[in-house]
């Protein structure tokens, strides 16, 4: 079974923190030990684990992706105009796995998982799959 969490961002660059999310979604399949898949089917966004600490991380890391990969590129030939888009999702990455042991997900003290928006404002949706074992 795949779950589907839907997502309305807000902003063109945004970090939004799903992991009540995933293990909420971990507690209904009452799964004990496994993996949780967490997957972006989309090519401007895309699926991080960080900090979820400080909310100063967020905005830190936007801001230097947007250093790294600025909108706008004199260089950039994409009729679309969000190359940017597309490079930070590449960079940050589409999926996402996390272990789940005795029914809740095993992730550091200070870490979250985050839906990362580089296009929006948008609606959008973050799949994840558990595999039992």
């Amino acid at each position: 079974m795949i779950h589907t969490i839907e997502l309305s961002t807000r902003k063109r660059d945004e970090i939004i923190d799903i992991t009540g999310n995933v293990a909420e979604f971990v507690r209904e399949r009452r799964v004990q030990n496994g993996l949780a898949i967490v997957y972006c089917p989309h090519t401007t966004a895309g699926v991080a684990i960080n900090e979820n600490a400080d909310p100063d991380v967020k905005r830190d890391v936007l801001q230097r992706l947007n250093e790294i990969f600025p909108w706008d590129h004199p260089g950039d030939r994409h009729a679309e105009g969000n190359t940017a888009a597309h490079l930070k999702a590449m960079t940050v990455g589409s999926s996402q796995t996390v272990l789940i042991e005795n029914g809740r997900l095993v992730l550091g003290t200070w870490q979250g998982i985050y839906f990362c928006e580089f296009d929006g404002p948008r609606r959008r949706t973050c799949l994840v799959k558990i595999v039992e074992g």
